[in-house]
């Protein structure tokens, strides 16, 4: 009997060994996303598709390391934003990242460029990323992770962070103003952008000095480099 037992249990395992599913290589897509319209931004092994903001290089503060777009929060002529070769209007963007302890960083989209403009928080929306826990001064709720940064903060009740080093997924859904924010597969922030309760939002943050903020109803998908390191795989789009 206990020999009939062990045989079944050796079965079992390797019948069960056998059909755990493949894991998707990191950076690529999957016939099925490929048919639903999703490209990729980050291809993992160079930073083709990208630019620095206002400049056709990217700064050299950006690398790929390790399969993942990795910023190495240098400044002055090392650092800067960067931004994507290529403007989108309605889309569905999905964003793995992690961060080391203290870190701040953002995605940006809509992001506006010209020599008026010094970075692409002037013109572009954040979804803020930064080290809830570690960072060395409180902060307001509209400044932690996930939030639309200063204007809508992310909903605690469902807002699932994992820890410094580990990776997380963000994702940012726009259509024709409607904007929803996403983090570990939990929806955290949900708004429509250029109604009147917007504009009022605008006017009670820094952005109301800055008149292009978020007016732009297509632009270029940034990265934002805020003197931390950051790294960024499975950078993925759909148009919407």
């Amino acid at each position: 009997m206990k020999r009939l037992l062990f045989i079944f249990f050796i079965i079992c395992f390797t019948m069960g060994y056998a059909q755990k599913p493949k894991e998707q290589p990191v950076n690529t897509l999957t016939a099925k996303e490929k048919a639903q319209g999703w490209h990729l931004l980050f291809d993992g092994k160079t930073l083709n598709g990208w630019k620095g903001y206002n400049h056709p290089a990217v700064p050299k503060n950006w690398s790929v390391e390790d399969n993942a777009l990795t910023c190495y929060g240098r400044g002055g002529e090392m650092g800067g934003d960067i931004i994507t070769s290529d403007k989108y209007e309605n889309f569905d963007l999905i964003v793995e990242w992690k961060i080391s302890k203290g870190s701040n960083s953002g995605i940006f989209y809509h992001v506006i460029e010209g020599s008026q403009y010094t970075n692409p928080y002037e013109t572009g929306p954040e979804y803020q990323i930064i080290d809830d826990l570690g960072w060395p001064d409180k902060l307001a709720e509209w400044q932690q992770t996930g939030a639309d940064y200063a204007l809508h903060p992310a909903d605690k009740s469902q807002k699932v962070l994992h820890a410094v080093g580990e990776w997380n997924t963000s994702r940012i859904v726009f259509k024709k103003g409607h904007v929803e924010h996403w983090l570990n597969g939990k929806k955290i922030v949900e708004f429509q952008a250029w109604t009147p309760e917007w504009e009022q939002k605008v006017l009670t943050t820094k952005f109301k000095d800055m008149p292009q903020y978020g007016r732009a109803k297509t632009g270029y998908i940034g990265l934002q480099n805020h003197g931390s390191k950051v790294c960024f795989r499975n950078i993925k789009i759909k148009k919407l």
